[in-house]
């Protein structure tokens, strides 16, 4: 009797594609949004890691599964508990379904989803180093009539 057809790491011997497990895709997008965050690039990180930027992208698309001493490497230098990589996972383990960062609303969804992105997390650093308040709320109109120039939103928010 032979054995199935799979090697250790998951990937199929007869050279098939392997299957990306979503626990390490979401371990990986929460790598990228600290990363992001920090705003530190994938070779700077890669450096203090010893690995090469291509390995820090394959960390991210969770191509690649990080063992636990990397995870534990990785939670010192972005100055997080590894917990910080599991957020938002429901209890069996698996990502939240149909949410992102726990929003199920869609629109909800996608606000989130622009601010995990690096034009939202610049945005919001730019914004948030905006002291006067009457700028800021300049900022929030202009934007605001540029999107519902675009017919992006409507102007009821």
């Amino acid at each position: 009797m032979s054995s199935p057809d799979v090697s250790v790491r998951g990937a199929q011997r007869n050279g098939g594609p392997r299957r990306v497990n979503p626990i390490d895709v979401h371990v990986g997008s929460r790598l990228r949004l600290r990363r992001m965050l920090l705003d530190i690039s994938q070779e700077k990180l890669g450096d203090q890691l010893g690995l090469t930027f291509q390995q820090i992208q394959k960390y991210e698309k969770g191509m690649n599964r990080i063992g636990a001493s990397r995870l534990f490497e990785l939670s010192r230098i972005l100055g997080v508990g590894v917990d910080f990589f599991y957020e938002d996972m429901d209890e069996a383990g698996a990502p939240a379904k149909a949410t992102v960062g726990g929003f199920a609303d869609e629109a909800e969804c996608d606000v989130v989803g622009f601010m995990k992105s690096r034009e939202g997390i610049e945005l919001n650093r730019a914004f948030s180093a905006i002291s006067d308040a009457k700028v800021r709320r300049s900022v929030i109109d202009l934007v605001r009539s540029l999107s519902i120039q675009d017919g992006a939103v409507d102007d009821t928010v």
